[in-house]
């Protein structure tokens, strides 16, 4: 089985974020940045059919150069080759435009993306792919098993669960509950080594107009004061809860 596994190269939650040119850009000087969450999912399920069934595992990501050290840290956890589409990943269906050709082209069973990046939220490659390539596609994914060329997936729905089958290839947009965060793995010594012996194929984007145009990002509103009151001080904190935050 062949599984293409799509990675964003996201900023760490845990970065501060800021804007530039009028709002209209994202500041990406002194940002650090990760394998996007709900994609890292994937990997770890891509990583559990490799080594139970022998799958062939290639991640792909569309980025400039400053992308590579996330796909590395991918080939390090343990992918097989890398592939980067040398292009800005302006909007989805440009995305999807790339990443369609390479699914048609190398034959893939399997593709597994994240439901949505933690950048932009989109949460709209892994349905347009499908779109585009005329795979079977499940969105919301928290489970998968795949057994003589027929998969069983399970997502989430409102209310619930719903267990779905259905023959490859397929997408699917998965997330927490595709594994564990205890699952998870982190690159050993040994696999950052291998990982630079490893393929990471940059290859030209195809021609695609994009759908959309960013047009001004906006902080959310800072959150409020906080007073801390002393415990042993409830008159105070009565009076605070009276006058002030006027909830009593």
């Amino acid at each position: 089985m062949k599984i293409l596994v799509c990675i964003s190269h996201v900023p760490d939650t845990t970065s501060k974020i800021n804007f530039s040119d009028g709002d209209t850009k994202f500041d990406t000087n002194g940002v650090q940045f990760v394998i996007n969450p709900n994609d890292e999912f994937g990997l770890t399920r891509a990583m559990w059919f490799k080594e139970k069934q022998g799958a062939s595992v290639t991640v792909v990501n569309v980025g400039g150069p400053e992308t590579e050290p996330t796909l590395r840290k991918a080939l390090a956890i343990g992918a097989d080759e890398a592939i980067r589409v040398n292009a800005e990943a302006t909007d989805g269906f440009f995305v999807a435009r790339q990443l369609a050709k390479i699914v048609k082209d190398g034959g893939y069973d399997l593709v597994i993306a994240g439901r949505e990046s933690i950048d932009y939220n989109g949460g709209m490659v892994p349905g347009m792919l499908a779109a585009l390539t005329g795979a079977n596609f499940v969105n919301t994914c928290i489970g998968l098993e795949v057994e003589n060329n027929e998969a069983t997936a399970t997502r989430e729905i409102d209310g619930g669960k719903e267990t779905v089958k259905c023959a490859l290839p397929l997408i699917i947009g998965g997330q927490k509950g595709l594994v564990e965060e205890s699952d998870l793995r982190i690159p050993n010594m040994r696999g950052i080594m291998m990982a630079r012996q490893k393929k990471l194929t940059v290859l030209e984007p195809e021609e695609a107009q994009s759908q959309t145009t960013a047009v001004k990002f906006e902080k959310p509103a800072p959150k409020g004061e906080v007073k801390l009151v002393s415990p042993d001080n409830l008159d105070e904190l009565i009076s605070l809860l009276h006058n002030e935050a006027k909830v009593i």
